[in-house]
């Protein structure tokens, strides 16, 4: 009898305790996400990420600086460029609309989320306001329609910019685009090239390899070598998109793929355009300006510096 009554009161007490702390992490969240300004919340995140303040006034490493780009380099067309339905309008002012994934819809009802809605070839589902969340359909008559309905309506409730501190995302007035699914010959999904811009200029290219497998990522210069430093981003299970082992074969259309990341860049200081190739033609993925929020780390450290010193910041030309 006792011992019901003891455990009776230690799985009270328990649950009192998890109310008492989910409460105390909403509150923080809350806090962090709502309440205090850009600047302290970035200052935060920083030195959680890096062990040591930022400092905001004089960056000099690229993460440093990146934190600058997010609080003092905001305009309307940042906000229009982080849009995936809207940035299609400025890339096909730019250079055309031959290079856009074909669309299928666009939609702010979950609703229209049915099979009558889709072809039947494969698609993707992603929403215009966020930087993750995307669902592949390959076969719409074994699609969980629901299911798919309920996680969208989710995803369209959130705001990316309290999560972020990213202002690009403040206002973008949310929708959800089904675009055509990109594959290659064998049917896999194509790797994404993505070629980071410093004024203008493209500096050094990522290529993202099987990112629904064993997520790889590979560094190269403009003219296709290995770069010496690697910058990974944490994924799910605590795995590191690690450089792989092995080369990436140079793409025929590298010099098109530059030149058109370059005119994207024109408007912005730092930039970072996304690509996929399939059979040799170049494909639009999205435009991102500050990559991974600018919070994880450049291996070996002195390349944070580094690249750091090859963006060139309006604060920098005026200390020069």
């Amino acid at each position: 009898m006792m011992r019901n009554i003891f455990i009776g009161t230690y799985i009270e007490k328990l649950w009192i305790y998890k109310f008492v702390f989910a409460g105390y992490s909403k509150l923080k969240f809350l806090y962090r996400d709502y309440l205090i300004s850009d600047r302290k919340a970035i200052t935060i995140r920083f030195r959680r990420a890096f062990g040591y303040t930022l400092d905001i006034e004089n960056p000099k490493t690229l993460n440093e600086k990146i934190q600058w780009l997010k609080l003092y380099d905001r305009t309307n067309l940042h906000t229009r460029c982080a849009d995936k339905y809207k940035v299609r309008e400025y890339v096909k002012s730019k250079i055309g609309e031959s290079y856009l994934v074909p669309l299928v819809f666009e939609t702010k009802n979950v609703r229209d989320l049915i099979p009558d809605n889709f072809p039947d070839y494969p698609v993707i589902i992603k929403t215009n306001h966020d930087s993750s969340g995307g669902v592949i359909v390959r076969n719409k008559a074994e699609t969980d329609w629901k299911r798919l309905q309920k996680h969208f309506k989710k995803l369209l409730k959130s705001n990316y910019y309290y999560k972020s501190n990213e202002w690009q995302y403040k206002n973008i007035e949310r929708r959800l685009v089904v675009e055509k699914l990109l594959v290659r010959k064998d049917g896999g999904v194509p790797y994404d090239y993505k070629v980071h811009c410093f004024n203008n200029k493209a500096i050094t290219i990522q290529v993202d390899i099987d990112r629904s497998g064993e997520h790889k990522r590979n560094w190269y210069s403009s003219s296709w070598k290995r770069e010496p430093f690697w910058w990974s981003s944490l994924k799910s299970g605590g795995k590191r998109t690690d450089p792989a082992k092995w080369e990436v074969d140079k793409p025929e259309c590298l010099p098109e793929l530059i030149r058109l990341s370059e005119i994207l860049s024109q408007e912005f200081i730092y930039v970072r355009a996304d690509w996929y190739i399939v059979d040799n033609r170049i494909y639009f993925g999205e435009l991102s300006f500050h990559h991974d929020g600018g919070l994880h780390p450049i291996w070996p450290k002195e390349w944070d510096y580094k690249l750091g010193q090859l963006l060139k910041l309006p604060i920098d030309e005026s200390r020069d």
